[in-house]
Order: structure tokens, then sequence, then C-alpha cells
């Protein structure tokens, strides 16, 4: 038998903004905001995201975009998602669930990541005082195994 092909829930496009996805993406929990889709218990499932800067960081070897971050635009998130049982009866606030992530990894076609350091006046990082200025590193994906050039 086959394995399982969990259903995409929450497809994310990479080369539209966060507020052009086809799912509303949202950037904080609140009970106001409406959940997107269902999701059945025991259900295998996939979510799909952006990076935390909403996409502002770029595959390429400058540091401009680092450097000139909108830390002003809110870290988008996905979901929420509203889990029914087999009857299709919602979970209620308070009950209790157990989730179970089976797998993390980049998005098919967008194999890439980035370590960025913040410029000083951006409030800098670990070591502010050596590496002042804005930097970033290029990983790219290949199964396990991460390369950076």
């Amino acid at each position: 038998m086959a394995p399982l092909t969990p259903r995409l829930v929450v497809p994310i496009d990479v080369k539209k903004k966060p507020w052009e996805q086809e799912v509303p993406l949202h950037n904080r929990w609140h009970p106001d905001i409406p959940p997107v889709a269902d999701v059945t218990q025991g259900e295998l499932f996939r979510v799909e995201m952006v990076d935390a800067t909403g996409g502002q960081v770029r595959d390429d070897d400058s540091a401009d975009d680092i450097k000139s971050l909108d830390f002003a635009a809110p870290h988008y998130l996905s979901g929420p998602l509203r889990v029914v049982d087999a009857e299709g009866v919602p979970a209620s606030p308070g009950d209790l669930l157990a989730v179970e992530i089976c797998n993390l990894g980049p998005l098919p076609g967008d194999e890439w990541g980035y370590t960025g350091i913040f410029e000083r006046e951006h409030g800098g990082g670990f070591l502010t005082d050596h590496f002042p200025s804005a930097r970033k590193a290029i990983w790219y994906f290949e199964g396990i195994y991460a390369y950076s050039p």
C-alpha cells in the first residue's frame, strides 16, 4: 500500500506576498480570527507557511535586505485550523489536543534558508561589537544536508 499523502490545508505561493496568499494569513492568536480550514481528528495534513520576515530576505549574496528589514511588518502565521472529531464536532476551548509534527522542511522548489546578522542600528546580535554591519549567509538544502556558498 502506498504511503498516505497529507492533504494540503494551507498552501503558500512563494512568488506572492503574504497578503496576496489564497488562504489568508494572520499575525496573532485571537479567538475572533476564523479558522481557514477544518482538519479531522487523526488526519495527516500539511500546513505551509512563509518565513518570519514575510519574504523580505532574498536568495542572493547581498545583505542589503537584512540591513533594511521592515521590523514593523507582522510575523505572518498560517491558520488557525479547526479540529473536528469523526462526527464533525469541533474541539472546544479548554479541550486537550495532542499534535504530532511528522515532518518539517522547506517548500518544494524553495529549498533554501538564511542566517542573518542585524545592523547595530536595528539591535545588532550576539557579537555586535565584532560584527556591527548587516551580514547574511544563504543555505541550500539537499535532503538532510545543507551547504552555503
